[in-house]
């Protein structure tokens, strides 16, 4: 079995007050539903808030062990394809904001990425990275490591956006569109 990914904290993508549109079942016998991002792993969840707690999208909920305020228990894991298009739309703003966030993550990954096998190198996973892009990066980092999204732009020629490679892939990883998963 894989290892199991547990997020300690969450991004509200969507908040279905009533549940489903679909579920069939009488009303009084639906759940609220929170589709929801995981913050470290970028994993979709499906939540259930407690009682009386309504949850307006892009804020940040506790879905740890222990005592939860808002939330009342993952049901679990979702595909990008079951997520509201509420949720898709905030979606791409939520993964940009938690990259601004947490920039050094994101530029240590520029630093430390290393050879997936014999012909490819994780560098080369990011969308506009090709081979002499990664050769420049690995270059420049020898010289000194990258500070910030800034400094990788500055020190590699032709470079595309850094930060929207990385938004752009974490999206990809979320879609189930590579194989070899970086962020998640």
């Amino acid at each position: 079995m894989k290892n199991e990914v547990r997020e300690e904290r969450a991004v509200v993508l969507d908040f279905l007050q009533n549940g489903y549109p679909f579920d069939t079942r009488p009303m009084h016998r639906k759940t609220p539903i929170v589709q929801a991002l995981g913050i470290n792993h970028f994993v979709l969840l499906e939540l259930v808030p407690k009682k009386e707690v309504f949850l307006q999208p892009h804020k940040e909920v506790y879905i740890g062990e222990g005592k939860r305020e808002e939330i009342h228990h993952i049901i679990g894991r979702i595909n990008f394809e079951k997520l509201t298009e509420t949720a898709k739309f905030s979606l791409e703003v939520i993964v940009k904001d938690l990259v601004e966030k947490n920039e050094k993550r994101f530029v240590d990954f520029f630093n430390t990425a290393s050879p997936i096998n014999t012909r490819r190198h994780q560098l080369e996973l990011l969308p506009g990275i090709g081979k002499k892009h990664m050769w420049e990066i690995l270059e420049q980092r020898k010289e000194k490591l990258f500070e910030s999204f800034e400094d990788i732009k500055q020190r590699v020629r032709l470079l595309p956006n850094p930060k929207n490679a990385i938004i752009k892939r974490i999206i990809m990883d979320i879609k189930g569109e590579e194989k070899h998963k970086l962020f998640q």
